[in-house]
């Protein structure tokens, strides 16, 4: 039987092992399994491995992507200068690290955009800022990101600049949420965005896919704003996952 996995904390409600379950049903792939590993410390990895020789491949999620590098033997160049991985291919006893949030976030944002390169605010700053960040790189997309403090970070500004300032909003039109806020079981949260300067000028693309319309789309939605969740692109980082271990 071959196996597959996530690995993050916790793990409560996981579309992965859905995802590729229904996958594995559907296609008729009968020697394939993918399980859930719930992690409360990165240094239980090592032992992960060990017990399980017949995993091939691992997905990633929070609070994982950045601290779960040190234990690879290699990352994909890509995936280097993103400085964050969600997939593991295991081959003979060699760990290499991929980034697929990358490949999925760009092909649907791209799609999304049609054509269109309006400047994006990126609100937070953790292992899917990341891969978000390279793909608008490689789209020629101009950024900002936000966080909740200003550690003197070139190319970032905290929520208090927002609020203070309209100029940000007034000039970057598509916002990115990357925060886990919003998501469940904490619904009714998101971040500190000002929305009496939200208009139907702006796009919100929000990461978070559960529920599948956050506090923060259903608050910039009713000032007019275009937005999205992150369902695509979770499912083209899925297939791209599956490309990468088969």
């Amino acid at each position: 039987m071959r196996k597959f996995g996530l690995i993050g904390y916790p793990l409560k409600h996981s579309f992965s092992k859905k995802y590729f379950t229904e996958k594995f049903e559907k296609e008729g792939i009968d020697d394939c399994q993918y399980e859930l590993y719930e992690l409360d410390t990165i240094d239980k990895f090592p032992e992960l491995i060990k017990n399980n020789p017949e995993l091939e491949g691992i997905n990633v999620t929070i609070p994982y992507k950045e601290q779960v590098i040190p234990f690879l033997d290699s990352l994909e160049p890509g995936c280097k200068d993103i400085g964050a991985v969600n997939c593991i291919k295991i081959k003979k006893g060699k760990l290499t690290g991929y980034n697929t949030d990358y490949i999925g976030f760009k092909e649907s944002l791209d799609k999304w955009l049609d054509g269109k390169r309006p400047q994006a605010l990126i609100l937070g700053t953790g292992g899917a800022s990341k891969a978000v960040k390279q793909a608008l790189n490689d789209l020629e997309m101009p950024y900002l990101m936000v966080s909740r403090s200003d550690n003197g970070q070139k190319g970032l500004i905290t929520y208090d600049h927002l609020i203070q300032n309209e100029k940000y909003l007034q000039e970057h039109h598509l916002i990115i949420n990357t925060t886990p806020l919003g998501t469940f079981p904490n619904t009714e949260e998101m971040p500190a965005i000002p929305l009496d300067q939200i208009g139907r000028e702006h796009k919100v693309y929000d990461l978070a896919y559960n529920p599948e319309k956050t506090f923060l789309m259903r608050s910039m939605e009713a000032r007019g704003a275009v937005v999205k969740n992150g369902l695509e692109m979770l499912h083209l980082q899925a297939e791209a996952a599956w490309g990468i271990w088969n």
